[in-house]
This record gives C-alpha cells, sequence and structure tokens, in this order.
C-alpha cells in the first residue's frame, strides 16, 4: 500500500513538473498546407496568445528568433502579449514592442488585439505596437498586389466590425480575429479566418477539459471547414489563470497556401 501511494505521489510531482514548468516553456513550430488556388504561394507565420510575464524575456526572444526564421511573406499576430489583468503581472508593453521590432518578412507584421490588451490599456497597446513598427488592424485592412489582410477588434473587450474591417478590400482575404467566435459573421468570400484566445483549452486529457467559447469546443484548436468557410485557430504560445500547460504545446503556426 506506501508503494502504491508513493508511486502515485512522485507520478503527481512528475506531472506537475512537466505541466508547470517543462510544457509552457516549451515551442514547437507547427506546419499547415491549406489548398486554395487565390493564394497559392503564400507562406504565413501566425503567432498569439504570448501572455509574456515579467520574467520571461528568454521566451520572448526565443519565440521571435523562431518567427524569424521561417522566412514568412507576412508575420500575424492574434493578440494577448501582455499577461493577466493588471500590468504589474505582465512584461510592459514597450518592453514587448520593441522586442517585437526584430520581427522580419518580406510584407512586415501585422497584429488584431486581445482581451488582456483591453483590460490593460489598448491604447497604449496599439500606440507601443505601431511604433514598433507593428501594424495593429482595428476593423481595418491592408491589401497587397495579390491579397489582403484585415483585422477586427476585440470580441470581449471592444466591438468587431467584419464589414468595417473587409470595407475596399478585394479578393483573396485572410481576416485576423483574436477569438474564433466571430465565425458564424464572416463571409464565405473571406479565404481564411487566424484565431487564437482559447489557448487549445490549455488543459487536454485527451481533449480541452474547458474551453471560454460559446462554441465549446468546437473550434478550441485545429483547422476547420464551418459552412463552407475555413478557420484556424492556434493553440497559442502564453498561460492565462492557470500557469500550466497538459499535452497541448505552445505553437507558432506556418500556413503555406498550395
Amino acid at each position: 500500500m506506501k508503494i502504491i501511494i508513493l508511486s502515485l505521489f512522485l507520478s503527481l510531482i512528475c506531472l506537475l513538473i512537466w505541466s508547470v514548468i517543462i510544457e509552457p516553456n516549451t515551442l514547437t513550430v507547427k506546419h499547415l498546407q491549406i489548398k486554395d488556388e487565390q493564394l497559392k504561394g503564400l507562406k504565413i507565420v501566425f503567432a498569439s496568445d504570448f501572455h509574456i510575464k515579467p520574467y520571461e524575456n528568454y521566451r520572448l526572444e526565443r519565440t521571435i528568433r523562431a518567427i524569424n526564421k521561417q522566412n514568412a511573406d507576412i508575420v500575424l499576430l492574434g493578440g494577448d502579449y501582455v499577461s493577466g489583468h493588471k500590468k504589474g503581472s505582465s512584461m510592459t508593453i514597450d518592453k514587448i514592442a520593441k522586442s517585437f521590432s526584430n520581427i522580419t518578412s518580406k510584407h512586415g507584421a501585422y497584429a488584431v488585439v486581445g482581451n488582456h490588451d483591453g483590460w490593460q490599456g489598448k491604447e497604449e497597446i496599439v500606440k507601443e505596437l505601431e511604433k514598433n513598427n507593428i501594424k495593429v488592424l482595428f476593423n481595418t485592412n491592408v491589401c497587397f498586389e495579390k491579397f489582403c489582410i484585415a483585422g477586427v477588434d476585440d470580441l470581449q473587450t471592444g466591438t468587431p466590425d467584419i464589414n468595417k474591417a473587409l470595407k475596399n478590400t478585394k479578393e483573396p482575404v485572410i481576416l485576423l480575429s483574436h477569438t474564433p467566435d466571430i465565425i458564424p459573421d464572416v463571409p464565405n468570400s473571406v479565404n481564411l479566418t487566424l484565431a487564437g484566445h482559447l489557448h487549445g483549452g490549455q488543459i487536454r486529457f485527451p481533449q480541452a477539459i474547458v474551453v471560454p467559447s460559446k462554441f465549446g469546443k468546437k473550434f478550441a484548436n485545429g483547422y476547420y471547414e464551418y459552412k463552407g468557410k475555413k478557420i484556424y485557430t492556434t493553440y497559442g504560445l502564453g498561460t492565462s489563470i492557470l500557469p500550466m500547460r497538459f499535452n497541448c504545446l505552445p505553437e507558432i503556426a506556418v500556413i503555406e497556401f498550395n
């Protein structure tokens, strides 16, 4: 009996070490191939839900190195750069944004804001990001020769306006949103919606236990086709509420169209 209790105790300790120390500090690069003739040849890096704590400079810099290593055509950022509800629980946005200024790609980096950004001061976060060459798409868009990127405000702390974000765009269009919960309102003319926020549930046994979405686990992670619409929800990079991940490795997503 004592041996069984000791084994269970040691297993619990190992589980805690893995889920609190090892897995949250792991970084994976997820590669995704999507068939789309209009976007054929385009390579995107998508990263979201950084949640950078005051002492996590190494994790931030490592993520940026991984992003740059992909040699993407464009880098898209899905929000929640800061951690927690109050500024003291996060690395300051000026330091985060300064590190983001080192992101490189052919067309630069574009971002939307998340709910944590809204709670900690959306205007300041937008200002710091744009000061460091990260263009924030706040119900707006940017168009290049062969494609457009549109971005909406956060659903929880603001007012996403998809129609305004898509105004004067030309196909093909990629829509950037912090949360996948906007998907019912996305028109079928959008080629792909990119979202984060859900962290894949963050703790999975083997599926997500709790997902902060009105759709439950439906769009918790990965690529989906929903009523003719395409959406990818990333696991994200950081942690929220509980400082742990299990069976839910942090990721940046590399999306190539063929």
